[in-house]
């Protein structure tokens, strides 16, 4: 994908490029407005369990192509809620099929939200940017696999920040995308791990613990990851920084 000029961003600023922003914002504030937040709790999917386990038996593929739609509106609407569903997605179809479903959709979703933003702002603040900021995007877009990966595998941020600073910061489309489907999987699936044990959870009359990730022996695992992920950053710069002495 050919990135924009710095001098088309310099022609202005079309109100236009809003449009798809403007969208999302529209929908995150209809889900508040409408009262869907109160359906977003556990409570609700223990009443309705046996009907959604019916769903799935009966449609199966078509089922999970669904989990799918709806998890990528949950992310690119940075609707709250992004635990619960992928709980809700272990519960449904096991913890290879949820973790499958999940990252399709969340990178999906995710990605709608980096071109939009990309598209409606990047321009404008990379013209308005100036010589301190232009240099960390030069040094983020570097090594933007591995500083996105990072991110995604360690979970300091919200998710919907991660997926908006890419879009500021230069980085690829195809970068983006590699680097959250792959960075998403291991807290995908410690959390649909959680929700294949939903039914017994529900059933001692609990909610699953959605601080499940921060557990030792799920963390541990996950930071070995982000460790391997900015090794080569590190060798980089240690290298480039030799060779100037």
């Amino acid at each position: 994908m050919t990135e924009p000029s710095h001098d088309s961003a310099k022609k202005g600023f079309s109100l236009g490029r809003l449009i798809p922003i403007l969208i999302l914002l529209a929908g995150l504030a209809a889900f508040f407005l409408f009262g869907l937040n109160d359906y977003v709790s556990f409570d609700v999917l223990r009443d309705n369990r046996a009907n959604l386990l019916d769903l799935v038996a009966r449609y199966g593929i078509v089922a999970g192509l669904c989990f799918i739609g709806v998890y990528a509106l949950v992310a690119a609407f940075s609707i709250p809620g992004g635990a619960l569903l992928t709980i809700t997605g272990g519960f449904l179809f096991g913890p290879v099929f949820g973790t499958i479903y999940v990252v399709i959709g969340a990178t999906l979703g995710a990605s709608a939200l980096f071109l939009a933003a990309r598209y409606a702002f990047a321009d404008l603040l990379r013209a308005k940017a100036g010589a301190a900021i232009r240099k960390m995007e030069d040094g983020f877009r570097e090594n933007a696999f591995n500083y996105l990966l990072l991110l995604r595998l360690v979970p300091l941020f919200p998710f919907f920040v991660v997926n908006l600073v890419p879009a500021f910061l230069g980085v690829t489309l195809r970068t983006y995308v590699v680097a959250t489907f792959i960075g998403i999987i291991p807290g995908s699936f410690v959390y649909a791990l959680v929700g294949n044990g939903l039914g017994a959870i529900f059933d001692r009359g609990e909610v699953p613990d959605l601080g499940a990730i921060f557990q030792p022996q799920f963390l541990a695992p996950i930071l070995g990851l982000a460790v391997l992920a900015v090794i080569p950053v590190i060798y980089k710069k240690m290298k480039d920084r030799k060779n100037r002495v």
